[in-house]
C-alpha cells in the first residue's frame, strides 16, 4: 500500500492510495452528503448525491466510488455540484410524502437533513408519486414504501447474511420497489426480524415498531450497550426519556455481527423499564408468546425446575 497527496476544498491531505475521495474527505472532517453509501456495504453509487467536481474532469464524479490519485484536486461544494445536488434532492422530495412533522424518523432522516442543508423544499406538482404501500404485518418492523428512496442499503445488508437474503428489487423504472421474497408481507416472508434493514435505512421507509412513538429524538437520550446473548456482542442502544428506559434499538451491524431477534428481545428484557409483549412467527403468522418461549428458555427452565425438585 502506498500513499498519495491530493487537495480537497483547498486543503491538502495525504492518505492511503486505496481510499476513495469520500473517505479522504472524511479525514479532513468534510462531510460529503450520501444516501446510499455505507462503509460496511458494497458500493453502488445509486443515489448520486455524493458527486464532486474533480479538476480536469468534465463530468461530476461519485466520491464514494472514485479512488484517490496523486495530485488530484477536488471541490465538494462547487456551484456545479450544489446545483446538481439540489436537483437530485428536489426529485426525491417530489416523490416523497410531506409528513416530516409527524414522521417517526424526523430529526434522524438523512433526506430531511440534506434537504435542509441545501434549502430544498416540498413543492406542489401534478406528477406521479410513489404508491403508498404500507406493511404493518410485523410487530417488529413497519414498512412504508412511499418513503423509500431506493438506496438499496436494506437489500445489501440483508444479503450480507447468507441464510437470509429476504429483500430485493422488483419491477423496473418508476415502478421499482423493494419487496420481501416473492412480494410477500414481512409476516408471510422468511424475514427473521433482525432489524438489520431498519438500522441502515436513511429515511422512514423502515421503522422499528417497538421503539417507535416513545418520544421525539430530541427528547430522548441513548446509551450504547452490547448484546449478551452470544459471543457476537451486537451493538444496541437503550433509549431513555426522563431517565426512564423506554426502548431498545439495534445499531448498524458491524462486520461479523449478524443481529438477531433473540438478542434484541434479551436486551429489551435486561434494560427496559416497561416491556412490550413478545411475538414469534409460526406458520407464517406472528403470534403473541411468553418470554420463556420467545427467548427459547422453556426447556431450560423446565430442566432447572426438575433439577431443583430432585434436590429437595
Amino acid at each position: 500500500m502506498g500513499y498519495v497527496t491530493l487537495m480537497i476544498d483547498d486543503q491538502k491531505v495525504t492518505v492511503a492510495d486505496n481510499l476513495t475521495v469520500l473517505q479522504a474527505a472524511e479525514k479532513l472532517g468534510i462531510e460529503i452528503p450520501a444516501l446510499c453509501y455505507d462503509p460496511e456495504l458494497e458500493i453502488v453509487s445509486s443515489c448520486r448525491l455524493c458527486i464532486v467536481d474533480i479538476k480536469g474532469n468534465p463530468k461530476l464524479q461519485t466520491s464514494c466510488s472514485t479512488p484517490v490519485s496523486e495530485g488530484m484536486v477536488v471541490y465538494t461544494e462547487s456551484e456545479k455540484v450544489i446545483k446538481m445536488r439540489k436537483t437530485i434532492l428536489q426529485l426525491l422530495l417530489d416523490n416523497h410524502p410531506n409528513d416530516c412533522l409527524t414522521c417517526q424518523k424526523a430529526g434522524e432522516c438523512l433526506l430531511q437533513k440534506y434537504a435542509y442543508r441545501y434549502d430544498v423544499k416540498f413543492r406542489e406538482h401534478s406528477g406521479e408519486r410513489r404508491k403508498e404501500i404500507i406493511d404493518t404485518s410485523s410487530p417488529y418492523i413497519l414498512r412504508d414504501g412511499s418513503k423509500c428512496i431506493l438506496c438499496g442499503k436494506c437489500v445489501r445488508t440483508c444479503a450480507e447474511v447468507s441464510d437470509r437474503q429476504v429483500l430485493s428489487f422488483a419491477e423496473r423504472g418508476f415502478d421499482t420497489r423493494i419487496v420481501a421474497d416473492a412480494d410477500f408481507s414481512l409476516e408471510e416472508s422468511k424475514c427473521v426480524s433482525c432489524n438489520r434493514c431498519v438500522a441502515v435505512c436513511p429515511t422512514g421507509a423502515l421503522i422499528d415498531r417497538r421503539a417507535s412513538f416513545k418520544g421525539r429524538v430530541w427528547e430522548l437520550d441513548a446509551k450504547d450497550v452490547k448484546c449478551k446473548s452470544c459471543d457476537y456482542g451486537c451493538d444496541f442502544e437503550v433509549i431513555k426519556r426522563d431517565k426512564k428506559s423506554v426502548g431498545v434499538r439495534a445499531k448498524k451491524p458491524g462486520e461479523g455481527r449478524p443481529l438477531c431477534l433473540k438478542g434484541r428481545l434479551t436486551t429489551e428484557l435486561l434494560y427496559n423499564d416497561n416491556i412490550d409483549k413478545p411475538y414469534k412467527k409460526q406458520d407464517g403468522r406472528f403470534i403473541e408468546t411468553s418470554w420463556n418461549d420467545a427467548l427459547e428458555l422453556t426447556d431450560i427452565i423446565e430442566k432447572i425446575d426438575l433439577f431443583e425438585r430432585k434436590k429437595v
